[in-house]
This record gives structure tokens, sequence and C-alpha cells, in this order.
């Protein structure tokens, strides 16, 4: 078996890209952000531990953010509970950031061990430092309590929309980060109906302008992830990436 893939000290490596359900090979929504010997784990839905594991063998991260309760964006915390709980039973609780309802949540999926037990939990809204990044928390447009969550450390700063509908909030979040990570689950015309939950690639540019880097996620099974790349560059003049299970992206 292979050990850990080495990567750059400062780095967003995806675990997960899809929206709703992963496709075959891929998983749901799920990053890692590591600076400097700190690793810091934004969301991890349905999937994404195993990607997880490629890197951290023993689920042996420093933090973990969950931006809502949706099961693409926390199920798998779930599962990482269940690794530290018997591969490090004597190890410090992770702190989890996130939304109250994720904790209900993770409680339904498995009450034992409590997952209070294996995390040391907070409420993501009040959350202001972790670790070397000073956060920053926004409510953005989500059929639930969804967070977007900006973290800036000395040299880099990483904005993460979870899931959203398009919103003034966005531009705040993004202006002036190296890297905006963004829902993109939907192509094409913008649908007519509100209030909005999710966006298309287009909006997702929009929404990340004054960014230098613009990473599309969330995409809707199925699709082709050119094509939201395409729709993406014609409104955002920095650099466009579709996430990618495994890719690793420099900060």
């Amino acid at each position: 078996m292979s050990g850990p893939v080495s990567r750059p000290a400062r780095s967003l490596t995806v675990l997960g890209s899809c929206g709703a359900w992963p496709e075959a090979g891929r998983a749901c929504a799920g990053f890692l952000l590591e600076y400097d010997g700190f690793s810091l784990v934004l969301d991890l839905g349905y999937a994404a531990l195993p990607q997880l594991l490629r890197h951290r063998p023993h689920g042996e991260v420093d933090a973990v953010v969950v931006t809502h309760q949706h099961p693409d964006h926390c199920v798998d915390v779930s599962a990482l509970a269940r690794v530290r709980y018997y591969e490090a039973p004597d190890a410090a609780p992770i702190p989890l950031h996130c939304p109250p309802g994720v904790l209900d949540v993770l409680r339904a999926l498995e009450p034992n061990p409590d997952p209070a037990t294996v995390f040391d939990v907070h409420n993501l809204a009040e959350t202001k430092e972790l670790g070397p990044f000073a956060v920053e928390t926004v409510v953005l447009p989500h059929y639930v309590t969804n967070l977007g969550v900006r973290l800036t450390a000395p040299g880099v700063s990483v904005a993460y929309t979870g899931d959203s509908g398009p919103s003034d909030e966005l531009s705040k979040l993004a202006q002036g980060t190296d890297l905006v990570i963004s829902d993109a689950t939907l192509q094409g015309a913008s649908p007519p109906t509100t209030p909005r939950y999710t966006m298309t690639a287009t909006e997702a540019a929009r929404g990340a302008r004054g960014a230098r880097r613009l990473l599309l996620t969330h995409f809707w099974p199925g699709s082709d992830r050119s094509v939201s790349v395409a729709e993406a560059r014609k409104e955002f003049s920095g650099e466009v990436v579709a996430a990618e299970e495994g890719l690793t992206l420099p900060l």
C-alpha cells in the first residue's frame, strides 16, 4: 500500500467535487486545506473520507469545518468519527466547527460513540480563529443554514461558499482572496425560480470577482465540467479551474 501523497506546505486538495450524490469514482464535497503543517478539512460528504485517508491514513487532521447539514457535505464526518474512535482512541477530540444542525445529523447516523466525544464541537458562526487562520463567515442562501467561510493566514486567503444561490454576500466573501471555492451546480441560463439556492457557473464567476482564482465545484452528476469552466471564464478574469478528485492547488 502506498503512503500519503506529498503536497506543497500550503495547498488545497480536492477530496470530492460532486453535488447531491457522487458519480462513479468520485465523491461529494470535501477539501483538504494545508498551511505549514496545519491541516483543515472543509466539508466531508459522501465518499470523501476514502479520499482524505489517502493523505491522512488515520484521519489525523487538526480541524474540520462543515458549512451545512446536508449529507453530501457532512455524512462522512460520521465515518471520520469511527476512524478516530477505533484508530486513535486516546487522541484529543478534533475541533469541529459547524452550524448546530450538523451535530443532529451526525447523532442520527451514529449516536454511539456520541460525535461530541470524538469531536470538540463549536458553532461555526461564532468562530473567529482556527489554527493559523482568521475566520469570517456569512450566511448564504440555501435550503438550510449554510455558512460561507473565509480563511486568512499570512500569505494565504481562501473563501468557500458551501452551497449557495446568488447573493451580494458572495463578493464580500471573495474580495481580495487568492482562491474562491464556489458552488457551480448548474449550467446554462439562470433558472427563473426564486428564491435560488444553488448557482450556475456564470453566477459563481460573477460572485467570485475580486479573487485571483476560482475553483468550481458541486457539479450536478453527469455534467460536462468543461462547459462550466467555459461559462465561468466569460465572467471571471482570473484563473478558472474545475474541481477534480485528487487535484492539488498550491497556495
